[in-house]
């Protein structure tokens, strides 16, 4: 790695160099971050307590490293729940840099597999629109995996090129992140793959397209927004190097200050860059503020894509949902697609030209004679709104039943669809019938 330490020699003065040089004999750190959607910090504490306030990160409040002692891993019933996500520490820094507020519309627009548009969604709370986008299909399948695993009810999923996403959605947006596609240099403690891959001539090539991404980003910014860059590299040419370039090519923008205390600053004390000796294996965020030009236009009703009439849904879905949920008010905006129906956020613009492949939360399939509900409904729904539900605590023996995929029995005089949580927390769905729960976890999520 000579070539690699020789070029982040530029960046660092010899004496961090050596440390810099030291902690990749070390073993990568290891992250995970609760999601607030659906578990808050300390009811996660009280069921981990392997875990403990002292393994937080300085990144984001909600994150804390994994101690070693720790079995929490993708198999884990709160990961199936959705109440963890899994991320690298110093990959929280940038949504903790945009400092998304409720009711803002954002986009995340290089965003799979989630971390980041998950993260967001924990700002938001539910209110506003948070849209995320991928470029590559498989991998937008696994981002829409996971906004649905972490209850996100107020997202759009994309798979579109950024320049195209961006002109179709001019100034929709209050804030935008860009975590670039980059050369990958913060991942080569933990991923020995990535520095085979690793080339200066293929980080040279990386800063060309990252800066096209952003002159592409900044279309779908309003005046006054902002826009955070971001990578998990070093490399100058990618990180100073683009915002520099943006900056010189786009003077109705400004570099502000991040505002925050992790990592160490750069650009003139406004950016910030995180190295393995401060706490993660690697990131650089800078923010940036689209200048007001006194001209701001709110869209009208009519660039949004409208909810199914009243009138043109089956009876039955309505029926469903008012058996199902105490209060459907977060069903008052129903879209018909074929048989399929899905509950569109407050806010969501004509989906026509951007590559949508999925607005809001999929609530379920009409069929000839009866409606087939979604995992993701269940996943973005509350415990308390739920009729009839299944609360298994994690020692329960039918709970490792129920993520193979087997029916389990059920206490009550419960009957038809019903909820499955896990210490309070909604994990999926079945079909109660005769005191036994016929299994209704999707196949490729259950553990085997």
């Amino acid at each position: 790695m000579n070539d690699f330490f020789e070029r982040i020699g530029s960046l660092l003065s010899s004496e961090e160099l050596e440390i810099f040089k030291n902690e990749y004999k070390k073993t990568s750190l290891r992250g995970v971050r609760v999601n607030t959607l659906k578990c808050s910090v300390d009811k996660f504490l009280s069921l981990c307590e392997e875990f403990s306030l002292e393994d937080a990160t300085p990144f984001c409040k909600e994150g804390l490293y994994i101690p070693q002692s720790s079995d929490l891993s993708g198999n884990h019933p709160l990961h199936h729940a959705g109440a963890v996500y899994f991320q690298e520490p110093s990959a929280m820094s940038a949504a903790s840099v945009i400092c998304a507020q409720k009711g803002e519309k954002v986009l995340d627009l290089c965003a799979a597999p989630g971390g980041k548009s998950t993260q967001l969604a924990c700002a938001l709370a539910g209110e506003g629109l948070l849209w995320s986008n991928e470029i590559v299909r498989s991998r937008a399948n696994i981002l829409l995996s996971n906004i649905e695993r972490c209850g996100v009810s107020n997202a759009v999923v994309s798979c579109a090129e950024p320049e195209a996403l961006c002109i179709a959605l001019q100034g929709v947006f209050d804030k935008v992140l860009v975590d670039a596609p980059c050369s990958g240099e913060g991942m080569f403690r933990r991923d020995p793959d990535a520095y085979n891959e690793w080339s200066p001539e293929h980080s040279d090539a990386c800063s060309v397209r990252q800066l096209k991404i952003l002159q592409s980003a900044k279309k779908a910014l309003r005046p006054g927004g902002i826009m955070v860059y971001s990578t998990c590299t070093f490399s100058y040419e990618e990180n100073e190097g683009v915002i520099e370039k943006f900056l010189d090519a786009n003077p109705d923008f400004e570099l502000i200050d991040c505002k925050e205390a992790f990592g160490r600053r750069t650009l003139g004390g406004k950016a910030c860059r995180i190295y393995p000796m401060d706490g993660g294996e690697g990131h650089f965020a800078a923010k940036l503020r689209k200048k007001e030009d006194g001209f701001s236009e709110e869209f009208s009703s009519c660039c949004q894509t409208q909810p199914t009439e009243d009138k043109k849904l089956p009876s039955l879905v309505k029926e469903f949902l008012a058996d199902t949920f105490f209060d459907t008010s977060a069903y008052s905006r129903l879209l018909l697609r074929g048989d399929e129906v899905y509950a569109l956020p407050k806010f969501c613009p004509e989906l026509k030209g951007t590559g949508a492949i999925r607005a809001g939360v999929f609530v379920g399939t009409v069929k000839k004679n009866y409606f087939e509900p979604a995992h993701a409904l269940f996943m973005a729904a509350k415990a308390e709104n739920i009729k009839r539900i299944v609360d298994l605590s994690l020692q329960d023996p039918r709970l490792p039943r129920y993520l193979h995929g087997e029916e389990i029995p059920v206490e009550g005089n419960l009957k038809g669809y019903t909820a499955v949580a896990v210490e309070g927390i909604v994990t999926g769905f079945g079909k109660v019938s005769g005191g036994m729960l016929k299994n209704k976890y999707p196949k490729g999520l259950r553990v085997l």
